[in-house]
């Protein structure tokens, strides 16, 4: 019995940080992932590196991006931090 009183602690801060730092990053990566797959042409984003492009081609990987001067860019599908609401 003096064991487990011992162990409590610990055990309440493991769950204390489970709710409170894994299960929100979980939360997060998969709202991240779900943006990633419902990618589409036409769609304004933000990269992670800053920069901003509209969506010209997608693949199953990659995402081809339109600068504003016309130029276009390759990216990871993993890089696209945000789609952008106009």
């Amino acid at each position: 019995m003096e064991s487990l009183i011992t162990l409590l602690p610990l055990i309440a801060m493991f769950v204390i940080f489970y709710f409170l730092l894994i299960r929100p990053q979980q939360k997060r990566q998969k709202q991240v992932r779900l943006m990633q797959s419902e990618l589409k042409k036409g769609d304004s984003v933000v990269t992670i590196g800053g920069f901003h492009g509209v969506i010209h081609a997608l693949d199953e990987d990659t995402v081809v991006l339109q600068a504003g001067d016309g130029s276009k860019l390759t990216y990871d599908r993993s890089a696209i931090r945000e789609v952008k609401t106009v």
